[in-house]
């Protein structure tokens, strides 16, 4: 029983601290660039040098200094996964709660969004960013964009549709209301913990679909500093200097890790018997 306790107790604060863990590294990768100690592409030690007096975390594949392109690779990241997280989330709450109130519509969103949802992700990508060549990041967040609706409008028309026969759901049709205006006036607001954490989902899955388009070499290219891209480049050398790979990998990690457990702290807590609040009560 005391081994429970201590997880439980460990588990809380360890959800408590998330969101200072993620605000950290999100404040690191945007201010990277200002407390690099060495220029981006300057060698400045061996090939896969170890660390050392001029190299914190040693060299990577040309000698460049890893610390300061780690401090470079992380603000391009968090504001494609940014982007990726607000766009997904705002659509599919608007369209997740109009397909509960608009049947016919509702059935042809849920379609469309089972077509899509068959699409393997990695050839999606590969379609989109071998159709826009030059869009680099900007076509790996709109694949992001694309790909990620569906499912997340499947996630919260799911959680709406018990509130479509509310009485004051009911009571603001019928009281000529528009279809936009229930959506986001009535039922939107009693879906704050879905919505909350639909969000954190979604940039974390971000951060790892960006990270895998990186790797893939079909967004950021060389010699561009991104933490996925460094793991890809370094890769042949992590027997020499492990931080080459390791270091961006554990940015990653703890970025995605913190980003969801602080979406989890911070979603409301929904009692078993409370009621939904409709527009006239409040």
């Amino acid at each position: 029983m005391s081994a429970l306790v201590l997880f439980g107790r460990g588990r809380r604060g360890l959800c408590a601290a998330a969101p200072a863990v993620g605000i950290v590294v999100g404040l690191l990768a945007l201010t990277g660039p200002l407390l690099a100690p060495h220029p981006l592409d300057t060698p400045v030690t061996a090939p896969y040098a170890g660390p050392g007096d001029g190299a914190v975390l040693g060299g990577d594949q040309l000698g460049r200094d890893v610390l300061s392109r780690l401090l470079h690779g992380g603000d391009a990241l968090i504001a494609g996964a940014l982007v990726v997280a607000v766009v997904v989330t705002c659509l599919a709450s608007v369209l997740g709660c109009v397909a509960v109130l608009a049947p016919r519509l509702g059935r042809l969103i849920e379609r469309t969004a089972d077509l899509v949802i068959l699409v393997p992700p990695v050839l999606g990508f590969m379609l989109l960013a071998l159709a826009w060549p030059g869009g680099r990041r900007l076509a790996v967040t709109a694949a992001a964009v694309i790909l990620g609706t569906p499912y997340a409008v499947r996630v919260v028309a799911a959680a709406a549709a018990p509130l479509a026969g509310a009485g004051f759901v009911e009571a603001a049709v019928a009281g000529g209301e528009r279809l936009w205006r229930v959506a986001l006036r009535e039922i939107l607001p009693n879906l704050r913990a879905t919505v909350l954490a639909l969000f954190g989902l979604r940039f974390v899955e971000a951060v790892y679909v960006i990270s895998m388009a990186g790797f893939l070499q079909l967004g950021p290219q060389p010699p561009e500093a991104d933490w996925a891209l460094m793991i890809r480049e370094n890769a042949p050398g992590i027997l020499l200097n492990p931080w080459s790979v390791v270091a961006p990998a554990a940015a990653i990690a703890a970025l995605a890790i913190a980003t969801n457990l602080a979406a989890n702290t911070l979603a409301p807590r929904t009692r078993g018997g409370a009621a939904p609040r409709g527009g006239d009560a409040r």
